[in-house]
C-alpha cells in the first residue's frame, strides 16, 4: 500500500483541494486504484476554483516551467512536451505562441492539452479546433485534459517511488516491472482512445467513478453555479417505442433518481454507478420555478436518447439557465 505526501499529489495536479483529498483517500494498493480515486475527486469534489488553480500550474505549451514550479512537476512537464519541442520550428513555435495568447484572452486560462507524444503541428491543430468553442464547453474539455495529465503523472509517481526502494529486493523488482506496465497501460490508453472507441474495447482503467449520466446547472444571469436546484432523472417505458410529440405520456416515464445541486452547481448521484448504461430515451428535469419563482420557466426538461453503441459512454447534460432563457449541450 503506497502513501504519498500532499506535495507529491500537488505535482500530479496543481489543485490544493485535489492533493488534500488524495491524501485523505490514501493509501492505495496500486496506481489503478489511485487513478480511480483521482477521477472521482477531480470530477465530483474539486470545485471551479480548484480546476482553475490546476490549470494555472501548467506552463504554456512551448514554454519551460517557471522556477517556482514543484521540481517533479517541472521535470514531468518538460518530458510531456518533449515531442512537441523536438518537432517544432521557429515559425510553428511563434504561431503556437500567438494562438496561446488568443486562447487565454478569450477563455481566461491557458490552453491545456495532454501533450505526451504529440507534435507541435498536432497541438496547434487541436488549439485551432477548440478555439471556437463556447467558454463553458472549453472549460469541461480542459478539465478532461487535466485528468489525462494527472493519470500519467500518478503512474510516474508510483513507478519512481517503487524504484527508489527496490535495490536488492527481488519482490520490489517485480513491483517495478508491474508499475512500468501500469504506466504504459495508462499512456497507451490516452494515445489509442480513438481506435479503442471504434473497436468497442474498454480501457483497462475504464471503470466508472461517477454515474453514466450527470449534470450541473449554471445561472448565467449571475455568472455563477446554481445551487439548490432540484433535479430528476427518468427513462421512457411507455407502450410506444418513444414519446410522441403532442401525445399524452402519462405512465410512460419511470423514475430513476433525484438530487439537488450543490454549491458548485453539480447534481448528486442520479443513478447507480454502472459500467454499461441501459440504452433508451431519458428525461432530465430541473425545478427552475422553485429556484427562481419570478422566472419564466416553472420547470425545464431535456429529453435525449442513449443508443446501444453508446452504452459505455458518459453523458453530461449541463443546463445554462437564466430567468428568461436556457440552453444545453452534450458534454463529456
Amino acid at each position: 500500500m503506497e502513501r504519498y505526501e500532499e506535495e507529491e499529489y500537488l505535482a500530479c495536479c496543481g489543485s490544493t483541494q485535489f492533493a488534500k483529498e488524495m491524501v485523505k483517500a490514501s493509501p492505495f494498493a496500486s496506481v489503478h486504484e489511485a487513478v480511480s480515486a483521482a477521477r472521482d475527486i477531480w470530477f465530483n469534489k474539486v470545485d471551479v476554483n480548484g480546476w482553475l488553480e490546476a490549470f494555472s500550474a501548467h506552463p504554456q505549451i512551448g514554454h519551460s516551467p517557471s522556477p517556482d514550479h514543484i521540481a517533479a512537476a517541472a521535470q514531468w512537464s518538460k518530458g510531456e512536451q518533449s515531442t512537441a519541442l523536438a518537432t517544432a520550428t521557429t515559425s510553428t513555435l511563434q504561431e503556437l505562441s500567438d494562438w496561446n495568447a488568443r486562447y487565454r484572452h478569450k477563455f481566461g486560462f491557458i490552453f491545456l492539452i495532454c501533450a505526451s507524444g504529440r507534435s507541435t503541428a498536432e497541438i496547434l491543430a487541436d488549439l485551432k479546433k477548440r478555439y471556437p468553442n463556447r467558454p463553458i464547453v472549453e472549460f469541461e474539455i480542459a478539465a478532461q485534459e487535466q485528468m489525462k495529465v494527472t493519470e500519467l503523472r500518478l503512474a510516474k509517481l508510483f513507478s519512481s517511488k517503487i524504484k527508489s526502494t527496490s535495490k536488492g529486493n527481488e519482490h520490489a523488482t517485480v513491483s517495478v516491472k508491474k508499475a512500468e506496465e501500469d504506466r504504459v497501460s495508462i499512456i497507451s490508453g490516452h494515445l489509442t482512445t480513438t481506435s479503442e472507441s471504434s473497436s468497442g474495447k474498454a480501457s483497462q482503467i475504464s471503470t466508472r467513478t461517477r454515474p453514466p449520466i450527470t449534470t450541473h446547472v449554471l445561472d448565467v444571469s449571475r455568472g455563477s453555479p446554481a445551487a439548490g436546484v432540484e433535479v430528476c432523472l427518468e427513462i421512457w417505458k411507455g407502450t410506444q417505442p418513444r414519446p410522441l410529440f403532442g401525445e399524452p405520456d402519462v405512465g410512460g416515464w419511470v423514475f430513476q433518481g433525484s438530487s439537488t445541486t450543490d454549491a458548485d452547481g453539480r447534481s448528486g448521484q442520479l443513478m447507480n454507478i454502472v459500467d454499461v448504461v441501459n440504452p433508451g430515451i431519458y428525461r432530465i428535469s430541473f425545478n427552475t420555478g422553485k429556484y427562481c419563482p419570478s422566472g419564466f420557466f416553472p420547470c425545464v426538461s431535456i429529453v435525449f436518447e442513449i443508443k446501444e453503441s453508446q452504452n459505455r459512454e458518459h453523458f453530461h447534460v449541463p443546463l445554462l439557465f437564466s430567468p428568461f432563457s436556457f440552453t444545453t449541450y452534450r458534454g463529456s
